[in-house]
């Protein structure tokens, strides 16, 4: 069997997202073997991002500045906010290119289940942000999951006496879709949400 910091490692990668315990030991084995190559460079990037990497004040992204890049960019809409779950919704939609506004991750979703109550998502900042008079408009861009839809409809509420628009992503039928291959609460979404041609 492995020494106790092996198991350590790969006891630690196992709760990366994606990995389970098998996936985590194959990791550890490749790490180790490249050492040089992986390894000590992993290990050295993650201690600066640990010591580099903060939340922006403004928004809660992820950044090595405070207001991170994003809040800090002039040309970007600072009247038009995206709010997201995580960080990473945040990264999909920067990487699409198709929004020039800014921000607001709410730090994950309102969940029963889970025990993730109004409180524990940065939904406040969000309705101050919403109450200081500089945004026009406020983009839900939630996951078209329950817990998603459900912090979309709270959130929404939590604006009605702001002034500001508050709109959603549209939710339907995928570019390149095919009708057969969609679950029926998709083509329900997409018949709802239906326009003129």
């Amino acid at each position: 069997m492995a020494g106790a910091e092996i198991e350590r490692l790969v006891q630690l990668l196992a709760r990366l997202p994606g990995l389970g315990p098998r996936s985590a030991r194959r990791a550890a084995l490749h790490l180790l073997k490249k050492r040089e190559v992986l390894l000590d460079p992993l290990t050295r990037a993650l201690g600066e991002a640990s010591a580099a990497i903060k939340a922006c004040s403004i928004c809660g992204n992820l950044d090595t500045q405070d207001p991170c890049a994003v809040c800090a960019d002039s040309r970007r809409d600072a009247a038009l906010v995206c709010v997201v779950a995580e960080v990473g919704d945040l990264w999909a939609l920067e990487r699409s290119g198709a929004f020039k506004g800014r921000y607001h991750v709410l730090g994950g979703v309102l969940s029963a289940l889970d025990g993730v109550g109004p409180e524990a998502l940065n939904i406040q900042g969000l309705v101050a942000r919403a109450r200081s008079g500089e945004l026009r408009e406020i983009i839900l861009a939630l996951d078209a999951t329950v817990d998603g839809q459900t912090t979309a409809h709270y959130i929404a509420d939590r604006l009605v006496d702001t002034g500001v628009k508050v709109s959603r992503l549209a939710h339907g039928v995928p570019v390149g879709g095919e009708l057969d291959y969609l679950d029926d609460g998709t083509i329900a979404a997409a018949l709802n949400a239906r326009r003129p041609a």
